[in-house]
């Protein structure tokens, strides 16, 4: 990795592609499709290379300087530790023919097929794990990306030299250029190839199992092998012990591009001492869905840490989100501020709410504090409201001088809903009473859950999530009333976002009343009355003022539904239907919840610029995972997807047929 200082300078998280490749394998019994995707540079490279006739084990990292040294090399370590050598699998360039990636394996790898010929032969093989694999990378070099040391079977075999061969373990020439990952406490260094592009000052280190360091690395190298634009950086310090870690998808960084306008940092695992220090970086999508925009593992909860990982987020995905909501972290904040100082950070209501038993359990009249603090959250509409409410609360059950109600009302403006109605949430705010910001990963990871663990679900989380994504474009609309807004947001929204606006519209026959209480020109207030359910299940009428400029169609409703959750409310509906109003106004109507909108958004986002690779990359895959979606509603459309991808991939190898 290429390190550099982060002070404030802009992160350059540089990202580099290949084209696709077919690959052929060198035995039979395996039949399978690779793509070459995304390898990412190690600039200004400071190498050292070792000589010699005695071989070390392989580690993820060693680089070569062609194929036939790396097969060399693995060869005469086998001949050492005792055991034969196998081409497994081997990827070659579609024009070029020319080899760029491979599997070496222990000959007793996998099992022979049984069949007339060989039935009577005893099986020699048995299922041995042991192999590297390795690629070409833009140095022209081969690098092992992984590696699998231990056998199923007892070793001891030595090689019998054959006269002719072209690979010969005396050729002390070889040149073995290392760059190793190290776990925590090992006592070897690193050369400065998995140096960290971002240095911090913070002498923190991640607290792993042993192992875990190189299962990452690992891991992120077969990503890349397989997962479109998947993008990593590891943060290493002078010893070469890992500090921070940052990793993206493809899919993540396309829901960057479309949904980066409300963003949500969970450090909920960070902080509640899970086994693992994970902290997910959450969007919500079309669907009212969240989705992953980013993963980090950190040190600690120290600025450093944060502002690291914020930095290489902003610096690959270029978005700065127009609200970010946190927990009430002081080194989040912090870094928070520096890096996104234009960004409207807000705190979950939702968290905060999680933490009144744990905060004030131990009061003696918890249960008047719990709810008096609910009722100053969640039905206050006005600041002044709201005030009175929490001076009463603090002064009636004597709670004037407890710290954590103190810290929250100093912060308050950040936090409680009335001081916030001008603020974008997308459905983060989670204002309404009993709902809550559920992790990314809930269903996967534990306190206990081993990274190792975690790093196997993480794909069976993301195909879940996708999953969800793609029923949601599939299934239909029902109407439940005649009203004609909710006839013309069925046109427009996704499934998921229809049904939340349709709650709406069905509460319209709550509100019994709508009144005109001042006029002021074209702005006219009206008080719109609700029977809403209290305590003990009983009924409560509360009244809405609404806010609405005949002139130019504006509607604001004192409860700032529209801002917390991106749709007009019953209240507002109700005024626009008191005034003889059929469609609601287009600028309530926001683009981010249309069922075309990434279709929509690519096209506008035009042509890129033809020398810039990676935005080429990124465009192409914005446009074909349009496909892809659509694609995947039904049958007949599958159908359709197929042959248009493949009749578009024979237009574009045609175009280099012809300039050859």
């Amino acid at each position: 990795m290429e390190r550099s200082d982060s002070g404030d300078v802009d992160v350059q998280a540089s990202a580099y592609l290949q084209t696709d490749e077919t690959h052929e394998r060198d035995e039979a019994d395996h039949d399978a499709v690779f793509t070459q995707n995304e390898q990412r540079k190690s600039e200004h490279q400071e190498e050292e290379f070792v000589e010699g006739k005695e071989f070390d084990a392989p580690a993820v990292g060693m680089e070569f300087d062609s194929y036939d040294d790396a097969y060399n090399y693995y060869n005469c370590y086998a001949n050492e530790v005792g055991f034969r050598v196998r081409v497994k699998n081997s990827w070659f360039k579609r024009r070029s023919k020319e080899k760029y990636g491979a599997v070496l394996c222990c000959s007793s790898q996998g099992f022979k097929r049984v069949n007339d010929a060989n039935r009577v032969r005893k099986e020699t093989r048995t299922g041995c794990p042991a192999m590297v694999r390795m690629r070409q990378v833009d140095s022209k070099r081969w690098r092992v990306l992984e590696v699998t040391l231990d056998h199923n079977h007892s070793l001891g075999y030595k090689s019998v030299k054959r006269t002719g061969t072209k690979r010969k373990c005396a050729d002390s020439s070889i040149k073995l250029y290392k760059a190793r990952v190290m776990d925590v406490g090992n006592s070897v260094n690193t050369n400065s190839t998995l140096k960290k592009q971002f240095q911090s000052s913070s002498p923190d280190v991640l607290n792993l199992r042993r192992g875990d360091s190189s299962a990452i690395y690992n891991y992120f190298c077969r990503m890349q092998l397989t997962n479109p634009n998947f993008f990593y950086l590891m943060d290493i310090n002078d010893e070469g012990q890992l500090r921070n870690v940052f990793w993206a998808d493809g899919f993540s960084r396309v829901s960057c591009s479309y949904f980066n306008d409300v963003a949500f940092i969970d450090n909920a695992y960070i902080s509640g001492k899970f086994e693992i220090p994970l902290v997910t970086l959450v969007g919500v999508n079309h669907h009212g869905q969240t989705t992953l925009l980013g993963c980090g593992l950190l040190a600690g909860e120290t600025v450093e840490s944060y502002h690291w990982l914020l930095k290489v987020w902003f610096g690959l995905m270029k978005c700065s989100p127009q609200t970010i909501v946190t927990d009430r972290c002081k080194p989040l904040e912090a870094a928070v501020s520096q890096v996104f100082p234009r960004s409207h950070h807000r705190f979950s209501v939702a968290h905060i709410m999680r933490k009144v038993p744990e905060k004030l359990g131990g009061l003696v009249s918890y249960d008047g504090v719990r709810k008096a603090f609910t009722k100053a959250v969640s039905e206050t509409l006005k600041v002044v409201d709201f005030e009175a409410a929490w001076g009463f609360m603090v002064h009636s059950f004597g709670v004037v001088d407890n710290e954590w109600l103190r810290s929250l009302y100093e912060d308050r403006a950040r936090w409680a809903p009335v001081y916030l109605t001008d603020t974008f949430f997308a459905g983060l705010a989670t204002c309404r009473p009993g709902e809550s910001l559920n992790p990314f990963f809930e269903r996967y990871v534990h306190k206990q859950t081993p990274l190792k663990e975690f790093l196997d679900k993480y794909e069976l989380a993301l195909h879940r999530k996708h999953r969800e994504e793609t029923l949601a474009e599939s299934e239909s609309l029902t109407l439940k009333t005649k009203c004609s807004f909710e006839t013309q947001l069925s046109r427009v929204y996704t499934r998921e976002m229809f049904k939340k606006f349709q709650v709406e519209v069905e509460e319209m026959y709550s509100c019994f009343s709508t009144t005109q209480v001042h006029v002021d020109g074209p702005l006219v207030i009206f008080l719109v009355k609700e029977r809403v359910q209290g305590e003990s299940n009983r009924r409560e009428v509360r009244d809405f003022e609404v806010l609405y400029n005949r002139s130019v169609g504006e509607v604001r409703c004192i409860c700032s539904c529209f801002n917390f959750y991106g749709y007009l409310c019953r209240h507002a509906l109700c005024v626009l239907n008191f005034n003889g109003v059929e469609e609601i106004p287009l600028r309530y109507v926001l683009p981010r919840w249309r069922k075309d909108y990434k279709r929509v958004h690519a096209a506008d986002n035009g042509f890129v610029d033809g020398a810039d690779r990676v935005q080429r990359f990124d465009q192409l895959y914005k446009g074909a995972l349009g496909v892809v979606e659509e694609g995947a509603v039904s049958l007949d459309r599958y159908k359709v997807a197929m042959q248009v991808l493949e009749q578009s991939l024979d237009r574009v190898h045609s175009v280099e047929e012809k300039q050859e």
